[in-house]
């Protein structure tokens, strides 16, 4: 039951194609954002469409996956575990991010 305290699993849109660093000793990081949608009915009857982004980051030979197959538009599965950070931003004003840190990535569609 441990492994399952942090997993977050998500299918998505990717919404731009993915950042891409490379940094000393050929470690690759990527970063990128997909978009998850739901739908439901409101009181009224009303079909409601919702989107929610998700900021991803990957490392090593997954990093590598993303880079050569991943675009924007392109659907993948992900799962990882979510990851809090803060920082000051120029203005010495604290700044919040989440996010998604993935282990595996499953591309979908054609």
């Amino acid at each position: 039951m441990s492994t399952l305290r942090n997993k977050v699993q998500l299918i998505g849109h990717v919404g731009n194609d993915p950042e891409i660093k490379t940094f000393e000793g050929g470690k690759k990081l990527a970063k990128l954002a997909i978009a998850t949608n739901e739908s439901y009915k409101n009181d009224k009857g009303e079909k409601v469409e919702e989107t929610q982004w998700h900021n991803l980051v990957a490392w090593g030979k997954t990093a590598d996956i993303i880079e050569k197959y991943v675009v924007k538009g392109k659907e993948i599965a992900i799962e990882g575990k979510l990851t809090h950070k803060s920082y000051e931003d120029k203005n010495e004003e604290k700044r919040y991010v989440t996010e998604v840190v993935i282990d595996e990535v499953l591309l979908l569609g054609k």
